[in-house]
């Protein structure tokens, strides 16, 4: 895991230090699984074409891991996965290229982790299996239709693509005999065991992530939102605290039964003509769940490393320890190390990046 040590609230490359666990390298290698669906929907020029990773080393599962069998096929229906759920988009494709490297680094069982890719162009299945031979995982197509009529305007543009939305549609996505997953954004570095996380109890509720009681939670809707006492209602009875859902635990068995998918729908069809928030895909879900997520620590989700939505400035981190590091706002690591223009935390998210040459 991470543990992070400040000097009178200041943090550079020279003050961060990183323990990783012996128990958490590399072991030899195993045999893989290959998705069963193919690119068909590939356009005649492959966007995967404009990028050239380096191939990830073998990560293998250590001998406690139990009942593994490398020379297996393994099925995404087996018990036994860990399932994470991350998109594929050529705009931050290095991040999740570098997310997935972080998530089997530091996996004492990474044989045990199946990806679930969610896309919306084609071409992008053949560049994960050059990246990482021994990966399990599948692709899956997400429709942009499928949320285009729904998505508003937002206070930054990259909050409107549609595969931001993706993540309300796993239950619908994922094979069936999936019921749990974990949602990762691309922009992120996971320092610490994924199985932790997947562990972790939600008790009756459907999802959860860590949560910031302390902030704001009315600055994530407009002003005729809390006037309108039918939307303000819709918090009744709860006490809503802001989540960010670039990390989130998902019960999917619970998200069918009582489906979300359409409520959330709901909220983004009201906002078409009404004009209840400026944040992309984040206040639906706060109007769905806020205040009903189960709790989980926050060292799993140390988020705003990429600055605001606008400057994308420096951001310091919280004293204590950290499992996962996040780069959302509008600084991503990646741009800002091409600039020569890094952020000193930006230091801590290098090591993943398989983009080019080696650092």
């Amino acid at each position: 895991m991470l543990w992070v040590k400040r000097f009178s609230g200041l943090v550079s490359a020279a003050m961060v230090m990183i323990v990783l666990s012996p128990s958490l390298q590399s072991f030899p290698p195993a045999e893989a699984i290959r998705s069963s669906h193919h690119d068909s929907h590939s356009p005649e020029s492959n966007p995967a074409d404009r990028f050239s990773f380096r191939q990830a080393p073998t990560f293998s599962n250590a001998d406690k891991c139990g009942s593994a069998q490398p020379s297996r096929a393994t099925s995404v229906c087996d018990p036994d996965l860990v399932h994470v759920a991350i998109t594929l988009d050529v705009e931050y494709l290095r991040g999740s290229i570098a997310a997935v490297h972080s998530v089997l680094h530091h996996s004492l069982c990474p044989e045990s982790v199946f990806f679930h890719f969610l896309v919306t162009e084609g071409g992008l299945e053949a560049l994960v299996r050059s990246t990482f031979p021994e990966l399990n995982f599948k692709v899956y197509y997400f429709d942009p239709a499928t949320v285009r009529g729904l998505i508003s305007t937002s206070v930054r543009q990259a909050l409107e693509q549609p595969l931001n939305y993706a993540r309300n549609y796993l239950a619908d996505l994922l094979e069936p005999c999936v019921g749990r997953v974990i949602y990762l954004d691309s922009d992120l570095v996971v320092v610490d065991d994924i199985s932790k996380l997947w562990r972790t109890g939600l008790g009756s509720r459907t999802i959860g992530a860590p949560e910031y009681c302390h902030a704001n939670f009315t600055k994530y809707f407009t002003a005729g939102f809390w006037s309108n006492g039918r939307y303000a209602s819709a918090f009744s009875g709860r006490r809503p605290c802001y989540f960010n859902t670039g990390v989130m635990v998902m019960d999917l068995v619970k998200w069918r039964r009582a489906g979300y998918t359409r409520r959330i729908e709901r909220w983004m069809e009201i906002q078409k003509s009404d004009r209840i928030y400026e944040l992309g895909s984040l206040p639906p879900f706060l109007l769905v769940f806020a205040g009903h997520v189960a709790p989980i620590e926050h060292r799993w989700n140390q988020h705003g490393l990429g600055g605001d939505n606008v400057r994308g400035s420096c951001r310091d981190l919280h004293p204590g320890p950290v499992s996962l590091l996040h780069w959302s706002g509008s600084g991503k690591p990646w741009l800002r190390l091409d600039s020569r223009r890094p952020c000193p935390l930006d230091a801590l998210w290098a090591p993943y990046d398989l983009y080019g040459h080696s650092h």
